[in-house]
């Protein structure tokens, strides 16, 4: 299978845009998904269907029953304007995209317009590259924060950094993603936190929550098969056998999400995005899936 790597749907930015009820009822569809927050989705999910038809598949994504969509940051103005109208063509929003570290620091300007063209309010970089995850560049990185945090708050957005269990690496004991905590103001940079990247690196969202309360205004939501103990090497993408890796659907997984939900209030969770890297089912099965356990949790 020719996989679509994250680097790469973040460069080509939403897959090229290849392809172009009762209110009471749906008051009570809201108290039944966690925190009554509308249920999202990462488009990464569906990368390989969305770069063949990206309405289509947003409108299967609907359907499911998504209300929020995340994705990589389109390229420039006139994809992130098709890509809005797409979005809401099919009765979805998208409040955060996903940005390159190195589009960032180079263009941070016309990434900005670029997410208010898309009306998404959370501009997240990725990730660090591989040959800057030194406790020197996190330092850099999250001045660089500080400096853009201010001019995202000036046009309503807030950027952040999603965390990969690499971030949880110590230095002489200092913990890398710590320390862009500490550095970073709470009122210009906010953290997304992925619940399977923090307990890959056998670390605890819920303790996290409860140590910077107010920092984590998104989460990437997907679960972690059994059999594979947190902090343990092991490869996590697909092998022979077991194209999913260690991935699986929301709930069928090793991850207390009610525990995970009932402190994200403290947190700072204002949206929430499903995202499975690989999975055994189809996409479009996995994300049904994962959104059915969801939409039924109670907390």
């Amino acid at each position: 299978m020719d996989l679509i790597t994250r680097r790469k749907f973040l460069r080509d930015g939403t897959f090229g845009l290849a392809g172009l009820g009762l209110l009471s009822q749906r008051a009570l569809e809201l108290r039944a998904d966690p925190l009554g927050l509308p249920i999202g989705l990462e488009l990464y999910t569906v990368r390989q269907e969305a770069a063949k038809d990206v309405a289509g598949t947003l409108k299967k994504v609907a359907q499911v029953g998504y209300k929020e969509v995340e994705s990589g940051a389109p390229q420039n103005k006139a994809k992130a304007l098709e890509f809005r109208q797409v979005v809401g063509d099919s009765g979805l929003v998208c409040p955060s995209l996903h940005f390159d570290w190195m589009d960032l620091q180079s263009k941070l300007g016309d990434e900005i317009e670029i997410a208010q063209t898309v009306g998404a309010t959370y501009m997240v970089c990725s990730s660090l590259p591989d040959a800057e995850r030194s406790i020197d560049h996190y330092r850099q990185a999250a001045e660089f924060f500080n400096h853009a945090g201010e001019a995202c708050l000036k046009s309503g957005r807030l950027i952040g950094y999603h965390c990969h269990n690499f971030d949880f690496t110590s230095f002489d004991g200092v913990t890398a993603f710590d320390e862009l905590l500490h550095l970073t103001d709470p009122k210009l940079v906010g953290m997304q936190m992925d619940c399977f990247w923090v307990t890959r690196a056998g670390k605890d969202p819920v303790q996290y929550f409860k140590t910077y309360p107010g920092r984590f205004p998104t989460l990437h939501i997907k679960d972690l098969k059994p059999g594979y103990a947190p902090g343990t090497k092991t490869k996590d993408g697909p092998t022979p056998g077991n194209k999913g890796g260690t991935f699986t659907e929301v709930g069928r997984g090793v991850i207390d999400w009610k525990r995970i939900f009932a402190a994200a209030p403290e947190g700072g969770v204002k949206h929430y995005f499903v995202e499975q890297d690989f999975s055994d089912d189809s996409p479009f099965e996995s994300i049904k899936t994962s959104y059915d356990y969801l939409h039924q949790l109670q907390v």
